[in-house]
C-alpha cells in the first residue's frame, strides 16, 4: 500500500478542551486490492475501526482513506491499516473479529505492551482442511504455538475458550502429516460428575465417551472424517482416559533381566538396574502399580513368551517395513490381536539384542570351554575317573590345555580319561581336579539326561557364556549347510535342563534357538560303533542362529564349514500368538535406555514409554500430583507433550491437590519445559465468555480465593 501520511501543524489544545495535538494521515489502497476487502462487506470492518477510535474522523474517497484526530490515535490507526494490508497481501481474509483483536494488540490491551505485530499472528497458518484454516488469533496464542515447536513439554494454562486444546490438536495433526511423529495420543482425566462410572449404563467406551467427546470433535474439524476410524483402529491416533492410558504393564511376578539375573518386575524400585536392548544395564526411572489388569500371553515362534496387559507396548516391524527400510513401529498388544498373519506368514518381527548381555564376571571352578566339552561328551557319573569321548583329537588337546593339573589320556580310538597329574610327594588320596570342580558345580553324578548349565556360567560375562556354548556346540552340535542359504547350527541333547541352558546362552548372546522334541517311545534303535542302542530318553534338537560376529565353534572343521556357508545370517523372531491369560496384579516401569527397551522373560525386548508420539493431556487441572508425575515420566524419545488446563476449574474431590497447580512449582526451572499462559483476552469464543472470566477473577480477588 502507498502511504501518504500528512500531519497537520500541531496545535496545543486549551486545557478546557481536553484534546491533545491533532494530526492527519492519508492511505492509498492499491487498485489490486478491492476496497471491500479493506473495509468489509457493507463497511463492517470500517465500523469496527470507527467504534474503536471514536475521537478520530475516518473518511474514504475512492481508494484513499484519511484519518484525522488525536496524534497518538492517528498513529495507531495508521499502524492498524499497515498491518491489515500485510494480511491482505498474503491472501488471508480479514474478519471483524480479526480487526478487533488487531486493535487490542496494538493498544496493548491483551497484556503484551502494544509491541506485537497483528500481521505476524494472523498470517501464521497451522493447518488447512476442507477450506478451513486453523491459525492463532492472539499474540499469546501465537507464543503458545511457537513454544510447542521449540520445546518438548509445553503447559498451556488459561481459562476456557482460549484455544489451548484446539491449537495443540492442530499442531499434533500437523506433526503427524509431516511425519515428525508416528502417532497421536489424546487423553483426559475422567473425573466423575455425580455418578460413578461403574454404575452408568453401557460399555466402557460408552461410559467414557462423554469425557472424550471434545477431542473427537476437534479431530473431525482437522481431518477427513472418513479417515478417522481407520487411524483410530490402526493405533495411529489413540484417544483414552488418563486412567486407562497408564496401563502399559506386566504382572508383578513377570521376570525382568537385571545384572544380578532375572527378578520379578514387582520387586523393582526406582534406581534399580535392568538390561536394555544393547545388553548394557540401564536404570529404572519410574515404577507405577496398575492394580488388577486383563493379562495376555504373547508368544514368539521360537517358543519364547511373556505376560503383559492389552495396552503394553511392543516395538515391531513388518516385512514391508523391512523392504522399504522403514523404522520400527510401536504397537499395543491389543492392536496386534487378530492381525498376526499376512498371507499365512507371521506379520510382526520383534527386535533382538544388538549386543550380548553384559553381566559382571564371576569366578568359576572350571574353564567354560572345557565345561562345555564335558557337558557334551563327558562322563560325569563320579563312579570312575572322569572321561571324554570324541573322534576329533583336536578337542582332546584343547580340553587338556584348558584343565591345568589334568592329563587327557587316550584309552582307545575315541575315548579319553582325565587323570590328575601327579607330582613327586603327592598322596594317592588327592582328589582329581575335574571331580572337585564338578562336585562344586553340582554336576558330579549327572548323566546325559540330567546334565545342566550351572547358574554361575549362565549369569556370567559374555566371553564366559560364549566359551561354554562353543564347547557344547563343538562336542554335540554342528553346522547344517543348505545350498543358497546361510548356515544354521544344530544341537542335540537328551537333557531338558541342558536344552533350556543352551537356549538361554544363545538368547543372551543375541541369537535365537528353535526346539523340537523326538520322543524315545516308538523310535527304532540306533547303532553306535556297531552296537545296537535303545533310546531311553526323549531327544531335544535345537536349530540355532547366532548374530554376525559371534563364532559358534572353535573346532576347525566345523568353523570352516560354518564360515564357508556364509555364517548364520540374521537371526529373526516373530510374534506367533497372543492369547488371554486371566487377570493379575500388574505394574509398569520406565527405563532410561535411549530406545526405552528392556529385557523381559525369555530375552524378549519390550517397553512401555511413548516414543515417536505427540501426546496431549487435556483438562490437566483434574489430575492429582501422582497422575501428573506418572504422565510426564511416560515421555519417550522423539516425542512431544502438551498439557492443557484451567487451574480455576478444578473438579477434584475436596482435599485433593491439583497436579497442574503443583507441577508449576516443581518444573519452573527445568530446561525444555515451557509454561504458556493465556488470559481472558485470548478467549476466542463468544465475547461474553471473556467478560465472564474477568468477572469471576474480580470476585475471587475480592474474596481472597
Amino acid at each position: 500500500m502507498t502511504q501518504t501520511p500528512t500531519h497537520q501543524p500541531a496545535a496545543t489544545a486549551s486545557p478546557a478542551s481536553g484534546r491533545g495535538p491533532q494530526a492527519t494521515a492519508r492511505f492509498t489502497v492499491p487498485a489490486k486490492h478491492p476496497m471491500v476487502t479493506v473495509l468489509g462487506s457493507g463497511d463492517a470492518l470500517l465500523r469496527v475501526i470507527e467504534t474503536a477510535f471514536p475521537a478520530t474522523d475516518i473518511h474514504v474517497r475512492g481508494n484513499e482513506i484519511a484519518a484525522t484526530g488525536d496524534e497518538a490515535e492517528v498513529r495507531l490507526v495508521q499502524r492498524l491499516f499497515d498491518e491489515m494490508m500485510i494480511v491482505l497481501r498474503t491472501g488471508q481474509p480479514l474478519t471483524e473479529d480479526a480487526v478487533e483483536r488487531s486493535i487490542a494488540m496494538l493498544r496493548g490491551e491483551d497484556g503484551t505492551g502494544g509491541d506485537a505485530s497483528p500481521a505476524q499472528v494472523l498470517t501464521q497458518n497451522i493447518l488447512s482442511n476442507r477450506g478451513k484454516t486453523i491459525r492463532p488469533k492472539t499474540l499469546n496464542q501465537k507464543l503458545y504455538v511457537d513454544a510447542i515447536d521449540q520445546h518438548t513439554v509445553v503447559f498451556g494454562i488459561g481459562p476456557a475458550g482460549t484455544g489451548k486444546t484446539y491449537l495443540a490438536m492442530a499442531k499434533a495433526v500437523q506433526a503427524l502429516q509431516a511425519k515428525q511423529v508416528s502417532r497421536i495420543i489424546l487423553t483426559r482425566p475422567a473425573v466423575e460428575a455425580g455418578e460413578r462410572l461403574g454404575f452408568l449404563p453401557g460399555t466402557l467406551y460408552e461410559k467414557i465417551d462423554p469425557y472424550l467427546r471434545p477431542l473427537y470433535d476437534a479431530l473431525h474439524d482437522m481431518l477427513d472424517p472418513d479417515s478417522i476410524p481407520r487411524l483410530l483402529s490402526a493405533g495411529t491416533i489413540e484417544v483414552a482416559p488418563l486412567a486407562y492410558m497408564r496401563g502399559r504393564a506386566q504382572p508383578v511376578f513377570t521376570k525382568v533381566l537385571t545384572p544380578d539375573g532375572f527378578r520379578p518386575i514387582g520387586e523393582l524400585r526406582v534406581g534399580d538396574l535392568v538390561v536394555g536392548s544393547n545388553g548394557e544395564p540401564t536404570p529404572v526411572l519410574g515404577v507405577y502399580p496398575q492394580g488388577q489388569k486383563d493379562i495376555y500371553r504373547l508368544s514368539a515362534q521360537d517358543g519364547s513368551s511373556t505376560l503383559c496387559c492389552g495396552d503394553h507396548l511392543w516395538t515391531v516391524r513388518t516385512a514391508a517395513d523391512r523392504r522399504r527400510n522403514k523404522p520400527w513401529r510401536v504397537l499395543e498388544t491389543k492392536e496386534m490381536i487378530g492381525r498376526l498373519r499376512a498371507a499365512h506368514a507371521r506379520r510382526y518381527e520383534l527386535p533382538l539384542l544388538s549386543a550380548p548381555v553384559s553381566l559382571p564376571e564371576r569366578e568359576v571352578p572350571m574353564d567354560p570351554y572345557a565345561l562345555g566339552l564335558l557337558l557334551g561328551d563327558g562322563c560325569l557319573t563320579g563312579r570312575t575317573t572322569p572321561s571324554f569321548s570324541t573322534d576329533d583329537p583336536e578337542l582332546a588337546v584343547a580340553l587338556e590345555s584348558a584343565l591345568p593339573g589334568v592329563e587327557v589320556r587316550r584309552k582307545n580310538r575315541a575315548d579319553f580319561t582325565l587323570n590328575r597329574v601327579r607330582e613327586p610327594g603327592d598322596v594317592i588320596t588327592l582328589e582329581n581336579p575335574v571331580t572337585g570342580a564338578l562336585r562344586a558345580l553340582g554336576l558330579l553324578g549327572t548323566r546325559s539326561s540330567t546334565k545342566f548349565v550351572p547358574d554361575d556360567y549362565l549369569r556370567n560375562a559374555a566371553p564366559v557364556r560364549l566359551a561354554l556354548l562353543q564347547g557344547l556346540l563343538d562336542s554335540d552340535g554342528g553346522p547344517v549347510t543348505q545350498a543358497g542359504r546361510t548356515c544354521r547350527i544344530e544341537y542335540t541333547t537328551t537333557s531338558a535342563a541342558l536344552r533350556d541352558g543352551v537356549i538361554a546362552l544363545v538368547r543372551s548372546l543375541g541369537g535365537v534357538a528353535y526346539s523340537h522334541r523326538r520322543a524315545a517311545e516308538g523310535r527304532p534303535p540306533g547303532t553306535a560303533r556297531g552296537r545296537r542302542v535303545v533310546h531311553r530318553h526323549d531327544a531335544y534338537t535345537l536349530d540355532i542362529r547366532l548374530p554376525e560376529g559371534v563364532a559358534p565353534f572353535r573346532l576347525a572343521r566345523k568353523l570352516h564349514a560354518y564360515t564357508a556357508a556364509g555364517g548364520g545370517g540374521r537371526p529373526m523372531r516373530f510374534i506367533d500368538s497372543i492369547e488371554p491369560a486371566g487377570r493379575a496384579e500388574a505394574v509398569c516401569i520406565q527405563v532410561a535406555a535411549a530406545d526405552s527397551l528392556y529385557v523381559t522373560e525369555d530375552y524378549l525386548l519390550t517397553h512401555n514409554t511413548l516414543n515417536d508420539a505427540f501426546i496431549i493431556l487435556d483438562e490437566a487441572q483434574n489430575t492429582n500430583p501422582e497422575q501428573m508425575k506418572m504422565f510426564l515420566t511416560r515421555l519417550g524419545f522423539e516425542s512431544k507433550i502438551v498439557i492443557t488446563g484451567d487451574v480455576t476449574q478444578v473438579d477434584l474431590p475436596s482435599g485433593t491437590k491439583s497436579g497442574l497447580r503443583q507441577v508449576q512449582e516443581i518444573l519452573a526451572d527445568v530446561d525444555d519445559v515451557h509454561f504458556a499462559r493465556l488470559t481472558s483476552h485470548d478467549v476466542v469464543r463468544h465475547k461474553l465468555v471473556g467478560r465472564i472470566v474477568d468477572a469471576y477473577d474480580r470476585y475471587d480477588d475480592r474474596h481472597g480465593k
